[in-house]
């Protein structure tokens, strides 16, 4: 991809945010779970890792 293209698709999608009501970007907006906001993708690797675990058990 081009320095060109990129700063295109940048300021298209910069326009496409402001362009909508704020409402509507507001509930757009995924909710990330509170153990996801404070320590980031461990929590949901060490759950991903033991569902793996007991699906293999089975």
């Amino acid at each position: 991809m081009k320095t060109n293209d990129y700063v295109r698709f940048l300021t298209q999608t910069f326009v496409e945010h402001f362009e909508t009501p704020k409402e509507e970007r507001n509930k757009n907006k995924q909710r990330l779970p509170v153990s996801y906001q404070l320590f980031g993708i461990l929590p949901y690797s060490v759950k991903e890792s033991v569902k793996m675990i007991r699906k293999r058990k089975n």
